[in-house]
């Protein structure tokens, strides 16, 4: 009989509880076990004592009858201090795959091109040459207009105006007389 140290999944729907168990190693996950050994609470801060808990003289016990550790487990006892800290090689981890690498190509190609290219003119770089087709509609609209303002009643009391500077107003003739 193969014998496993290993956690069984416990409580509710995203709101994960596990413990520790000696089982067999042909039962199912969450199936029938020899032993309890401890509990781990993953939803507990990690600098929490509550999270990680084990009966360390009885997982060496079992350990002697020849049972083996599971990766998670044995991470465990090694944070307790319990087993030596294994060398773990994975040489690629943390190395981008194959898509991850042709978009970051994509992108240097890209930052090259604009790098490369001019960089667009801003209002102050523009001549005042340029500028001036942009302000001449805004003339045109106002000459536009401007016929039509002289025919405005304002403008035609202004040559009355005029008239009757020449001749002397009533106020002007009380003053006088």
């Amino acid at each position: 009989m193969a014998m496993k140290i290993r956690l069984a999944r416990g409580g509710s729907k995203k709101r994960p509880f596990y413990r520790i168990v000696a089982a067999d190693s042909r039962m199912p996950r969450d199936g029938r076990y020899i032993e309890r050994l401890g509990t781990y609470n993953p939803l507990l801060p990690k600098d929490s004592v509550e999270r990680v808990k084990m009966d360390v003289e009885r997982i060496q016990h079992w350990m002697g009858q020849g049972a083996q550790i599971t990766d998670r487990v044995s991470r465990m006892l090694e944070a307790a201090g319990v087993i030596a800290k294994k060398t773990r090689a994975n040489p690629k981890k943390g190395t981008p795959h194959k898509k991850a690498v042709e978009r970051a190509e994509e992108k240097a190609a890209k930052m090259a091109e604009a790098a490369a290219a001019p960089a667009p003119e801003t209002p102050a770089d523009v001549p005042a040459a340029e500028e001036a087709p942009v302000a001449e509609p805004a003339a045109e609209e106002a000459a536009a207009d401007a016929p039509k303002a002289e025919e405005t009643p304002s403008d035609k009391a202004a040559p009355e105006a005029e008239t009757k500077a020449d001749e002397p107003s009533a106020e002007d003739e009380k003053a006088a007389g």
